[in-house]
């Protein structure tokens, strides 16, 4: 049987087209936009994190191995040390420098990285991400990132002219220009790899950096990228203390805590939202007991404990919470599904929400946390809870003789 309080509340909730009816409505609806708000932009910051791993990984290594002394002279027994491992999946030798690069009057300054042919799909997905053309870094072939294509303006074909950066340190010696042939665009959808890397072969790095063999680093792939502090640990061990293991969260470890410290400043300020609606809710509830009164003061003539009738507003004020919180839930997630097709929408109106150049992404991404989610509920529910009280107890310590008296 549904308790007396309970039923009251959804009586009152029910609309009447009167002034209350509208203040509950407006209440109910700042709550849902602010849980919306929350929930829209708490999942695009979780996107945002999600995409960049994605994309960082699907271009870095999850391991890079260093000499401690420089320059790697060893390069494939330690290759095979490392993929004897049972959870590594690719293991390549590679130089990285950054390179004057120029075509057609523009000139540009990319890294360059040259990693053994063969073994350069093991330890990157630039492969499966190149259109048009192949992934030929075989001799004096390159592939280029689409931005710098277009930057350039090159195409499938063209041979372009890379400078060696010993130009700049060393002054006795003149260093020629390498020639590289353009075998494939790679798109990764990031900017900062579409525009700002080339990938080549190991000797044309070599030769731009004015090595006769060896290697910068050894990029290594594993089975499992979130697992890199035991991976790393294990490396360590079998290489000994005459190599350096670093993990691509410690390369990119400022992008991820500049991420993590904005989503929780953005998380700070929207809150806030929620908040002044939550106090909404209250400004109805003590609206409610006023116009109440004379019915509130029957109720205790008639034998209702303060504790019904505390009650009954603390179910009216939750009830409103949990409609918006429901309702802003499925707006956020409506929102969310066709976040593309409102950017596309507002893209024919000249309104460019998100530039790849600005942000780097090709798209607006989002991932809903279910934890966050249930998080921002709680917390709706917690302090609307919270905020009934006072009404609630002024209702509840209303004088039967005095509430009468109103009437």
């Amino acid at each position: 049987m549904m308790p007396f309080s309970l039923f009251l509340a959804l009586r009152y909730l029910r609309p009447r087209r009167n002034f209350i009816s509208v203040v509950t409505l407006i209440s109910i609806l700042g709550v849902l936009i602010g849980v919306a708000i929350l929930i829209i932009v708490l999942s695009v910051m979780t996107g945002f994190d999600q995409m960049w791993r994605e994309k960082i990984l699907s271009f870095k290594p999850h391991l890079v191995v260093t000499g401690r002394s420089g320059t790697i002279e060893d390069e494939e027994d330690l290759i095979e040390q490392i993929s004897a491992l049972p959870f590594v999946r690719g293991a390549a030798a590679c130089v990285e420098t950054r390179a004057l690069v120029q075509y057609g009057g523009w000139t540009v300054a990319p890294v360059v990285i040259g990693m053994t042919p063969s073994r350069a799909a093991g330890v990157s997905r630039v492969a499966g991400s190149v259109r048009p053309g192949t992934f030929d870094i075989n001799g004096d072939n390159t592939v280029v990132g689409i931005d710098l294509a277009m930057q350039l303006g090159l195409k499938v074909g063209d041979t372009i002219l890379v400078y060696s950066p010993l130009n700049a340190t060393t002054r006795d010696e003149l260093y020629l220009p390498v020639e590289l042939k353009v075998s494939g665009i790679f798109n990764m959808g990031m900017r900062d790899y579409d525009a700002g890397f080339i990938l080549t072969s190991l000797d044309a790095g070599r030769e731009l950096v004015g090595l006769d063999k060896g290697a910068h680093a050894i990029y290594v792939m594993t089975d499992d990228p979130f697992r890199f502090d035991q991976y790393a640990s294990r490396l360590k061990e079998k290489l000994g203390i005459s190599y350096d293991v670093r993990t691509w969260k410690e390369i990119d470890t400022l992008l991820f805590q500049a991420l993590s410290h904005e989503k929780t400043m953005m998380f700070v300020l929207l809150v806030f939202i929620t908040i002044v609606a939550i106090f909404c809710v209250t400004n109805t509830l003590i609206v409610m007991t006023v116009q109440k009164t004379d019915e509130i003061g029957l109720l205790k003539a008639l034998g209702f404990r303060s504790s019904q009738i505390m009650a009954v507003f603390l179910w009216h004020g939750w009830m409103q919470c949990l409609a918006g919180t429901v309702g802003g839930i499925g707006i956020g997630f409506l929102v969310l599904k066709n976040l593309r097709h409102i950017v596309t929408a507002l893209a024919s109106f000249n309104i460019r929400v998100f530039p790849k150049e600005i942000y780097g992404l090709s798209e607006i991404p989002w991932s809903i946390s279910w934890s966050e989610v249930a998080g921002i509920a709680v917390f709706v529910m917690a302090f609307c809870a919270i905020s009934s009280i006072l009404p609630a107890l002024r209702a509840a310590r209303l004088d039967p003789v005095e509430a009468l008296r109103h009437e």
